[in-house]
């Protein structure tokens, strides 16, 4: 019984790898995919036939030859499975739909101020509804629903345990899909989208992600997995001390990074657009100007003690993260000037992902269950 349960394993995980290979690829052929994974041709191409058969990899015609038979192309069936990805925030709520690669198809921001009430949970539910019919999606290809939360989610999923912004307490996360009659995924929204920055992606390498939005959270993550720690905080970076007796957090302490480094010390010189802040400094704006120069100061401290903390590449990400790569040319010499070991700063990332990072993360929830059990 052993020996059998190790061949269906063995068989599961080489399926997944053939189909991982394709979604990644796009068009491939079968000599290819085999020198990819280092299987034999037969089979490749055993696996290829079941993965047609449940209609997530089709022909595509076949590539010009090399001096012998054509080699016939495939192609992954992108969107034969789709899942939704809802993002929860203080002010907005984020509807995204995402194909199997996880690319993104669809993609709107509700202004919805969050409510624990019957009203907010349908117009929730409302939001989702109207995202599947505009996209056409019928029920059978849809994998399930991933939320996002601000806040510490357990292992399971099953109870947020902690939300300073949302002020909620040992909530189950059931509450919030009473009005989503799909299968629901729940996680930290830091955490997705630090699972969003590496999906098909870096997916060996150490990473931390670091989220800079309207309150400051991170990931850690190893291999392409989340690291949760032993009572699922791994990642609150927002409240790791940056200034000794410093500035109110809104948790009640004073100095913590969230103090200094989340979006709404920006967006507050702009009647709350983070949007309009960065567009006056675009135009020279010498109060903006000097606010981010004072942003970024704080920002390299932190992200230096990060880099110092766990030796690997750290990446900014969240709403101030995606203006980054526009207006924080230098911040890599800030690093460098910090870095104790050498005067080098090219350990900091940009972040892939500028919009709706976290609820792909959470999208990509349903789709790791599905690719589970292919």
């Amino acid at each position: 019984m052993q020996k059998t349960s190790n061949n269906r394993d063995v068989k599961h995980n080489n399926r997944l790898d053939t189909l991982r290979a394709i979604l990644a690829s796009g068009r491939i052929s079968q000599p290819a995919l085999a020198a990819r994974l280092g299987h034999s041709g037969p089979t490749v191409l055993q696996n290829v036939r079941e993965l047609m058969a449940q209609g997530l990899v089709s022909e595509a015609g076949v590539f010009d030859s090399t001096g012998g038979r054509k080699a016939k192309a495939f192609a992954p069936v992108y969107d034969a499975r789709v899942s939704v990805g809802v993002e929860i925030t203080r002010t907005h709520l984020r509807v995204v739909l995402i194909d199997l690669a996880g690319n993104l198809l669809y993609h709107q921001r509700h202004k919805l101020p969050f409510a624990m009430t019957a009203a907010y949970l349908a117009a929730m539910g409302e939001f989702v509804e109207a995202a599947l019919r505009m996209q056409h999606v019928e029920l059978a290809r849809l994998l399930g629903v991933g939320v996002s939360l601000p806040g510490i989610v357990d292992r399971e999923g099953a109870v947020l345990t902690s939300s300073h912004v949302l002020r909620l307490y040992n909530v189950k996360t059931e509450n919030f899909s009473c009005s989503l009659p799909f299968r629901c995924f729940f996680i930290n929204d830091a955490n997705s989208a630090g699972l969003a920055e590496v999906y098909n992606h870096d997916s060996r390498d150490s990473l931390v992600y670091l989220s800079l939005s309207n309150s400051v959270g991170g990931a850690v993550l190893t291999g392409g997995r989340l690291y949760a720690g032993d009572h699922q905080r791994a990642g609150e970076f927002g409240h790791n001390t940056l200034v000794p007796g410093g500035r109110r957090c809104y948790c009640g302490k004073q100095g913590c990074l969230d103090a200094y480094c989340n979006a709404t010390v920006l967006s507050e010189l702009t009647d709350g657009s983070l949007a309009a802040f960065f567009e006056r400094l675009r135009a020279g704006d010498a109060r903006c100007r000097a606010a981010w120069g004072d942003y970024l100061d704080y920002l390299a401290v932190a992200v230096n003690n990060l880099h110092m903390s766990f030796d690997c590449d750290v990446v900014a990400g969240g709403y101030v993260g995606s203006y980054m790569e526009e207006f924080a040319a230098n911040f890599r010499e800030l690093l460098a000037a910090r870095n104790t070991f050498e005067a080098d700063g090219s350990y900091f990332r940009f972040c892939r992902h500028k919009v709706g990072a976290s609820a792909i993360g959470a999208a990509l929830l349903p789709v790791e269950d599905f690719l589970q059990q292919i």
